[in-house]
C-alpha cells in the first residue's frame, strides 16, 4: 500500500507557506473556477453568446451511450486529484498547475468570447436511463461556456501527467488513454459540446504543456532530438 507523503493531521491556513504544505495552495485555483462559473453563467446571458457550430456536429449522431464517459470525466479528476494529493505532492503540483492554466484561458475566452451551442435534441430518439439521466445533466448543465472545452482539457492534463509516470504500469498508461479519448468523443455525441471546442482545447493544453513541463521535460529531449551544431 502506498504511504502517504503529507501528514495533513497538522495542517492550518496558518501553515500554508510552510514547503511541505504549499501544494494547498493551488487548490485556490478551484475558488477562481466556481466564482468565474457563476459569473460567465449567470451574467452573460445566452442571446449574447456566439453560436458554436461545425459540419462536423451534424455528422455526428446523439448517443446517449457516451453520458457514461461523460460523468465519469468527473470521477477522473476528483479521484487524480485526490489521489496525487495524498501520495505525490510532485505530480499534483504539476496536474493541479496544468489545470489552472486550463481555467484562466478558457474563462478569458468565455468572457471576451462568450460562447453556446444549440446542438441539443429537442426530443430523446430513445427512452432509457441514459436518455433520462442525460435530461438531468442538460437541466442544471447550461449549454453556455463551450469553447474551449474544460472536459477535454483536465482530460487532456491529466493524461500528461499520467503518461509521464514512469512508475505507472503500461497497462494503466493504456487504460488511461483510452478513458481520455472517449470523454472527448462524449462530449460531442452527448451534445455538451460543438467538435469546435473539443479542437479549441488542444492549443490551450499545448499551452499549459509548455508552460508546466516545457523547461524540465520537453526541453531537453527537443535538444537531443535537434542538437545544434
Amino acid at each position: 500500500m502506498n504511504r502517504q507523503l503529507v501528514d495533513y493531521r497538522g495542517f492550518s491556513l496558518r501553515r500554508l507557506n510552510e514547503p511541505r504544505f504549499s501544494h494547498v495552495k493551488l487548490l485556490g485555483g478551484w475558488i477562481f473556477y466556481f466564482a468565474m462559473y457563476f459569473i460567465t453563467e449567470n451574467l452573460i446571458p445566452a442571446e449574447k453568446c456566439h453560436p458554436i457550430h461545425c459540419r462536423l456536429d451534424d455528422l455526428i449522431p446523439f448517443n446517449e451511450f457516451f453520458v457514461i464517459f461523460y460523468v465519469g470525466w468527473y470521477a477522473l479528476v476528483f479521484f487524480s486529484l485526490a489521489y496525487t494529493f495524498f501520495y505525490d505532492i510532485p505530480r499534483f503540483r504539476k496536474m493541479q498547475t496544468f489545470i489552472l492554466i486550463t481555467q484562466v484561458i478558457a474563462m478569458f475566452c468565455y468572457v471576451v468570447y462568450p460562447s453556446r451551442q444549440d446542438l441539443r435534441p429537442e426530443v430523446f430518439p430513445r427512452e432509457n436511463f441514459l436518455t433520462v439521466f442525460m435530461g438531468f445533466i442538460y437541466s442544471f448543465d447550461t449549454s453556455t461556456g463551450v469553447c474551449p472545452s474544460l472536459h477535454v482539457a483536465y482530460s487532456m492534463g491529466i493524461l500528461s501527467v499520467g503518461l509521464k509516470n514512469d512508475g505507472l504500469p503500461k497497462i494503466w498508461k493504456a487504460a488511461l488513454t483510452f478513458v481520455v479519448i472517449m470523454i472527448c468523443l462524449a462530449v460531442c455525441f452527448v451534445k455538451q459540446h460543438s467538435a469546435v471546442d473539443v479542437f479549441a482545447a488542444l492549443p490551450v493544453c499545448l499551452i499549459a504543456e509548455w508552460l508546466v513541463y516545457g523547461k524540465d521535460y520537453w526541453k531537453p529531449r527537443f535538444s537531443a532530438a535537434f542538437p545544434k551544431g
